[in-house]
């Protein structure tokens, strides 16, 4: 009956990742069948992290994270555990021996989140690598399915689809992270009087980033390839959207896509696929 259980908690990921990103959640569900458990598993547990350093106000944000990360390392090395997102993510990495120094470095962008709020280039560097490109590389083992060679030669661009999607985020979230948290993850930015000058670098940068990353998305085995292209032009499309704005527009707003546009963007991407041209 534990196989139930397994399956259960694996439930419980796939929902955390459809109520908290339903972008995400689409784009996974473009991935072929047998990978789309193993990064429901991935994303429910990075977003469970991330929910409480953001959100858990009333709490002892520093407790509550010492205790999940003691409780991840506990339930990886015992292969279970009865937090059930815990669980699928344990089932994940020791099925696909994902490096485990990738999970320390995720934690320590998040024990970053606790305290700092002003980043310089080092810090902004190391905060990136631990809370997005480490999650790509996280999915990149699932991807290539026990293939060194693969894995080595896209880690790079993993890296860099990580670091674009974060950033982005970013600029969508400067508002919320400003305002309400008086975060600035942006090196040398004040959002008190922020330039187009300012914007412009931080877009350049995204852009650079895109670039290297379709070069591996490109390379990707077929099975994941679809997928991950899907995410990829979710979050081209907002950035497009975004370096439309004026600087003072998106300390406004939160900037979204609509659902419509989200369904041309998987519609066109089918095209793309269906003629090779991905």
């Amino acid at each position: 009956m534990v196989h139930l259980f397994h399956s259960t908690s694996e439930i419980c990921s796939k929902i955390v990742t459809q109520r908290y990103s339903t972008s995400f959640a689409s784009a996974i569900r473009m991935l072929h069948k047998d990978l789309r458990t193993p990064i429901f598993n991935i994303y429910g547990f990075v977003r469970f992290a991330d929910e409480i350093v953001d959100t858990f106000h009333d709490h002892d944000k520093e407790e509550l994270l010492e205790q999940f990360k003691a409780e991840t390392y506990e339930s990886i090395k015992r292969g279970i555990s009865l937090n059930p997102v815990l669980n699928s993510f344990q089932r994940t990495v020791n099925q696909y021996n994902i490096d485990l120094k990738l999970v320390d470095a995720f934690f320590r962008s998040m024990e970053m989140d606790l305290s700092k709020k002003v980043y310089d280039v080092l810090g902004y560097e190391e905060y990136i690598y631990g809370s997005a490109e480490v999650v790509g590389l996280m999915c990149l083992f699932v991807f290539c399915e026990g293939n060194k060679e693969l894995y080595e030669k896209l880690e790079p661009s993993a890296r860099s689809l990580g670091a674009a999607f974060q950033k982005v985020n970013f600029l969508r979230d400067i508002k919320a992270d400003y305002s309400d948290m008086s975060r600035t993850y942006f090196p040398g930015c004040d959002f008190n009087n922020f330039t187009e000058k300012e914007k412009l670098q931080i877009e350049e940068d995204i852009a650079k980033d895109f670039r290297d990353a379709f070069e591996g998305i490109k390379l990707l085995p077929l099975k994941a390839r679809f997928g991950v292209y899907v995410a990829y032009k979710y979050y081209l499309t907002l950035f497009k959207k975004i370096k439309r704005l004026k600087p003072s527009r998106i300390l406004e707003a939160r900037i979204r896509i609509p659902d419509f546009l989200k369904a041309f963007i998987v519609f066109r991407a089918g095209v793309k696929n269906q003629l090779g041209m991905i």
